[in-house]
């Protein structure tokens, strides 16, 4: 009931809040036998870790994970893998002028609601985007067991796409990590616009401001069956994993929004034989996904952001008392979610997929290649 856990034949369960001594996973159902180390873990948390440059929190955090079970002699066992990340660098004391106020566009107003005036005031606690470690951790994991299931060519890989009214311009099909990560720390894999990019987060930053954007996600080498009718399709369970993200706020598949300006005679993707005897489909609209169950296509995915609540600016708001009061923010946040986000986009997608892989798995007993 208390909504920390995602997935059901691979299911993670988060714990911590934003200044409290620690953040962690419980991972259950994980397949036994696939190699696993901090190593495989360690990049992706390293990906998302704050305080690398300007254009991100200055939170200093080591983000370093330690396994605490469900792996022996280097592979897992099958029992649930513990995972945790300790905050080392956590100020809540920051927090004291604001503790009793209630933020603008934060969580601060509808926990008190819900949990009748209990909460971790420091930093949002578990609402805050801090949370998203122990689910990067997560998806780690998930990515080595896609890759036993599905062999190297299976890979999840995420983008800045867009920031503010700045579109980069990048193919799904070949996007890579290398690439992506080939622009510095923007994530953003066309040069040209990875430079614009940072520029306007550097400008809003220095406003003491905030932006938002659009991070883009492709799926590759994912088979055609995976997916549940009616309530469980594949679609909605990818939406909902990146839409419990902090700050999401939209998510499209394939020609998405875009899509309802296309006839039919356009938008509808035709099945052909490939020289390797797969059926495909010579275009990709559906993003990978049609009827709810993966066609063998790579599954495309764009989800939206807020721009982060938290700015420097003065705003006007209640206290707990109901009491008008203004707040001039103080800590340590990104004046931009994107380039942070995108490992956790892919940490999410790679949850679902390994999810309904195994799940699929335990139905039908083989995967139709």
């Amino acid at each position: 009931m208390s909504g920390n856990s995602f997935g059901h034949s691979f299911r993670i369960t988060t714990f911590g809040e934003s200044h409290g001594p620690s953040l962690g996973v419980i991972i259950d159902g994980c397949p036994p036998g696939i190699a696993l180390s901090v190593e495989d873990i360690q990049p992706d948390l390293d990906r998302r870790r704050p305080g690398r440059n300007l254009l991100m929190s200055a939170r200093k955090e080591a983000d370093a994970v330690r396994i605490l079970s469900g792996v022996s002699e280097g592979f897992t066992t099958g029992t649930a893998i513990a995972l945790v990340i300790e905050n080392t660098d956590q100020k809540p004391k920051a927090y004291d002028d604001m503790s009793r106020v209630f933020r603008p566009s934060h969580a601060d107003f509808t926990y008190h609601q819900k949990f009748k005036g209990f909460r971790a005031r420091s930093g949002g606690g578990r609402a805050s985007a801090r949370e998203t470690a122990a689910r990067v951790a997560a998806g780690a994991v998930a990515r080595k067991v896609l890759v036993d299931l599905f062999g190297p060519a299976a890979v999840v890989v995420a983008w800045v796409d867009r920031v503010g009214d700045l579109t980069a311009s990048v193919d799904p099909a070949g996007v890579t990590h290398a690439a992506v990560a080939g622009q510095g720390d923007i994530q953003c894999p066309d040069p040209k616009a990875a430079v614009a990019m940072a520029a306007l987060i550097d400008e809003v930053r220095r406003d003491r401001d905030t932006i938002g954007g659009v991070i883009g996600v492709v799926a590759r080498g994912i088979p055609a069956g995976l997916g549940e009718p009616v309530f469980d399709k594949l679609e909605a369970d990818i939406g909902k994993g990146l839409l419990s993200l902090p700050a999401a706020r939209g998510v499209e598949f394939g020609s998405g929004f875009g899509g309802v300006s296309m006839r039919g005679s356009l938008h509808n993707d035709p099945f052909v034989v490939a020289e390797d005897g797969r059926v495909v489909t010579t275009t990709n609209h559906s993003g990978g996904i049609q009827g709810g169950i993966s066609n063998g296509m790579p599954i495309i995915v764009r989800v939206a952001f807020k721009s982060v609540a938290t700015h420097f600016h003065t705003q006007k708001t209640v206290d707990e008392d109901g009491t008008a009061v203004e707040l001039t923010a103080k800590g340590r946040h990104d004046p931009c979610v994107l380039p942070r986000a995108v490992v956790i986009v892919e940490a999410m997608v790679a949850l679902a997929l390994v999810d309904h892989a195994l799940r699929h798995r335990a139905q039908v007993g083989v995967f139709p290649f």
